[in-house]
């Protein structure tokens, strides 16, 4: 019987070295066990993309210059949606940035006629700037051309995309950029071959692929719009996945292209490029998209 006393004493020692020594790590004979050290809060870091940024640079083609806007044939770059100076447009600059600072913190630097190969050239201008944020609105233009075949192709379009993305880098490499996406030049040209006077300008040689022989509803000019847009289409999927390759960029979604332009939001001298109204809708949809958290 003593023996069988020894055995359980010697039994419950070994359990209860297991228990501190192991399994309940941190028992001290005679003493509680110690509090886990309580975890701090981990910062969140800064994000990348801020909503209120303080200079913007445009880059595009005839649309941020506002071409036709004011007056046939010319540009009328006070009613741009990226960078205009007029209050009823009430451009993106003017929203970010206030009408006392625009003139001095905002650039214009489109070109009307411009495609996407000269957006590398415009690019670099913009960084040389050191703007906070780049406005990109390009590729009308190069689906815009006097027949489907002159279209610019795909991997060209996106060879100059990316480049002009690493001339911005190179130069600006904390600048945010908005990409807007190309319109939808077959909804531009349904809306605006109810024109007598869309019609007759058109004839003179605008955007040709799409608006030549404006009223034939016929197979062939059928498939000749069908394909302009579903170029475009490819252009604006080239836009996304280039943009979202770079954590400062953002693009529209869609929001361009999506956009329904009405006889009001286009051009009374040409019933295609965005009128003031037009230009408006375009500010206001790139300030959405920019100020989104």
């Amino acid at each position: 019987m003593r023996g069988r006393g020894r055995f359980r004493t010697a039994v419950a020692t070994v359990t209860a070295a297991l228990l501190c020594g192991g399994l309940l790590s941190g028992c001290t004979a005679g003493a509680p066990a110690a509090k886990a050290p309580s975890a701090r809060p981990v910062p969140k870091p800064a994000p990348l993309w801020d909503v209120s940024p303080a200079s913007v640079a445009a880059v595009g083609d005839s649309v941020t210059r506002a071409f036709d806007a004011c007056s046939v044939l010319s540009d009328c770059p006070e009613v741009s949606w990226a960078t205009g100076t007029d209050t009823a447009v009430n451009s993106l600059a003017l929203r970010l940035l206030g009408p006392e600072k625009v003139a001095t913190r905002s650039w214009n630097l489109a070109r009307t006629g411009a495609r996407m190969a000269e957006l590398p050239e415009q690019m670099a201008g913009a960084a040389a700037e050191k703007p906070e944020l780049v406005t990109v609105m390009m590729g009308a233009n190069d689906a815009c051309r006097a027949t489907p075949d002159l279209m610019t192709p795909v991997a060209d379009f996106r060879a100059s995309f990316e480049s002009a993305l690493a001339r911005l880098r190179a130069g600006a490499p904390k600048a945010q950029v908005y990409v807007a996406s190309v319109p939808d030049l077959k909804h531009l040209w349904s809306t605006g071959r109810v024109s007598p006077m869309g019609r007759k300008v058109w004839k003179l040689g605008i955007c040709g692929a799409m608006l030549a022989d404006a009223e034939d509803l016929g197979p062939a000019a059928e498939r000749r719009r069908a394909a302009v847009r579903d170029r475009v289409v490819a252009y604006n999927e080239v836009l996304e996945q280039v943009c979202a390759k770079d954590a400062r960029c953002r693009y529209d979604g869609g929001a361009v292209f999506g956009f329904r332009f009405g006889g009001g939001q286009l051009s009374p001298w040409d019933w295609f490029h965005p009128s003031k109204d037009g230009q408006a809708r375009l500010a206001e949809l790139a300030y959405r998209r920019i100020t989104k958290e």
